[in-house]
C-alpha cells in the first residue's frame, strides 16, 4: 500500500520506536527477577568468602556465608539458587556427593533453617566435584567412565540432596538413563513431588573453563567428550531431550546458553515444558573481562546477552549476572 501516491509505504515500524514509553509498551521480551537462578559454590570452613580470579564478583563461600548470600539474593527478588560443592576431601567414588554431611547438604539445611521457603533451592547432581579423578562417574581400570555403575551413586546423591532440603534436583552428569534412575530413587524415598530439572542438552564446551577453577573439578586425565555432547550436533540434542522427558524429567536445560541459542529455540518449538538455559562461567567471564578493559559496556551486553537467551525460548536462566540483573530490574534501568 502506498501513501498519497508518493510511493512510500503506509507501514512505518519506526513509529513504535520513537518514544521510550511506546518502546516499553510493545516490547516482546521482558526479564524479571523471578526468571533468574543464581549459582553458588559451597566450601568448607567458616567466614570464607574467596573470590574466584577468573570470575570477578563470584566467590567460594563457607556455609555461614552461603546463608548470608542467600539472604541478599532473596532480598533482590531472585527466585532461587543452585548449589555446587567443594568438599574437604575427594575419593574415587565421590562419596562427598551423597554423604549426609556433604557440603551441599550442609548448605541446603542451613539455608532452609534460616530462610524457610523464601528461595527455591536447586541442587546440582553430579560427581565430578567430589571425585579424586574429576570425572562425572565411576572410572574403570581402562579409564572408561562407566555409565550403569554410576547411576546408583547419582541415585544416592539425589536422595541425600532431597532429604537435606533441595526443592529441585538437577542432574548434570549426562549418563544415559540417569533421569529414570533418579526418578525411581526419589519416588521410592518419599520425594515423588520433587521435580527434576535435567541438564538434558549439555555440550562438551570450552566455555566451562572458569567454572572448573571455581568448583575445583577439572578432570585429572582425558576429557568429558564421551558423555557431554559434541558441539557440532543439533539433532542429537532433540533426542537427548526426548529421552529425558520420557524418563520423567519435569524441566529441561541447555548448557551453555549463548553458543547454543539455536538449540534452545528448537527445543522451545518442539517441547511444551519449562526450559532453562545456563549462561555459563565462560560467557560471564568474557563479558566481565571486556567490560573491565573498556572494550564493551558491561551492563548493556549483560542485558543484551540475557534477553537473547529469554527471547530464544528460556523460561528461566541460570546466570552469574543474576544479582546484577536483579538490581538493574529493581531500579528500572
Amino acid at each position: 500500500m502506498q501513501a498519497n501516491g508518493t510511493g512510500f509505504p503506509q507501514r512505518r515500524p519506526r513509529r513504535l520506536r520513537m518514544l521510550p514509553k511506546v518502546r516499553d509498551l510493545v516490547r516482546e521480551t521482558n526479564l524479571r527477577t523471578t526468571d533468574l537462578i543464581y549459582p553458588l559454590f559451597a566450601c568448607p570452613g567458616s567466614g570464607v568468602r574467596r573470590e574466584i580470579s577468573s570470575m570477578p564478583g563470584v566467590f567460594n563461600l563457607s556455609v555461614d556465608q552461603i546463608v548470608e548470600e542467600c539472604r541478599a539474593v532473596a532480598d533482590l527478588g531472585i527466585v532461587g539458587v543452585i548449589f555446587f560443592g567443594i568438599p574437604e576431601s575427594k575419593d574415587e567414588q565421590g562419596s562427598g556427593a551423597w554423604s549426609e554431611d556433604g557440603i551441599v547438604q550442609q548448605a541446603l539445611r542451613a539455608v532452609t533453617e534460616a530462610l524457610g521457603d523464601e528461595l527455591l533451592l536447586v541442587a546440582d547432581t553430579c560427581l565430578c566435584e567430589y571425585t579424586s579423578h574429576g570425572h562425572c562417574g565411576v572410572v574403570s581400570p581402562s579409564g572408561e567412565i562407566e555409565n550403569d555403575s554410576t547411576l546408583g551413586l547419582l541415585e544416592k546423591t539425589a536422595v541425600a540432596q532431597a532429604r537435606a532440603g533441595a526443592d529441585i534436583i538437577a542432574p548434570s552428569d549426562m549418563m544415559d538413563g540417569r533421569i529414570g534412575a533418579i526418578r525411581r530413587a526419589l519416588d521410592g524415598d518419599g520425594f515423588a513431588n520433587t521435580p527434576i530439572l535435567s541438564y538434558a542438552v549439555k555440550y562438551a564446551s570450552a566455555f566451562y573453563g572458569p567454572f572448573r577453577d571455581a568448583a575445583q573439578g577439572a578432570p585429572k586425565f582425558g576429557d568429558r567428550k564421551s558423555h557431554q555432547m559434541d558441539p557440532a550436533n543439533a539433532r542429537e540434542a532433540i533426542e537427548e531431550a526426548r529421552l529425558d522427558l520420557a524418563e520423567g524429567a519435569d524441566m529441561l536445560m541447555v548448557k551453555p546458553a549463548m553458543p547454543y541459542l539455536d538449540i534452545l529455540h528448537e527445543l522451545r518449538r518442539r517441547f511444551d515444558v519449562p526450559l532453562a538455559a545456563y549462561q555459563v562461567s565462560g560467557e560471564y567471564a568474557m563479558l566481565k573481562a571486556a567490560g573491565a578493559k573498556g572494550w564493551l559496556d558491561e551492563e548493556k551486553v549483560m542485558w543484551e546477552s540475557t534477553l537473547a537467551i529469554k527471547r530464544a525460548g528460556a523460561d528461566f536462566i541460570l546466570s552469574y549476572f543474576a544479582k546484577d540483573l536483579a538490581r538493574a530490574i529493581n531500579e528500572g534501568r
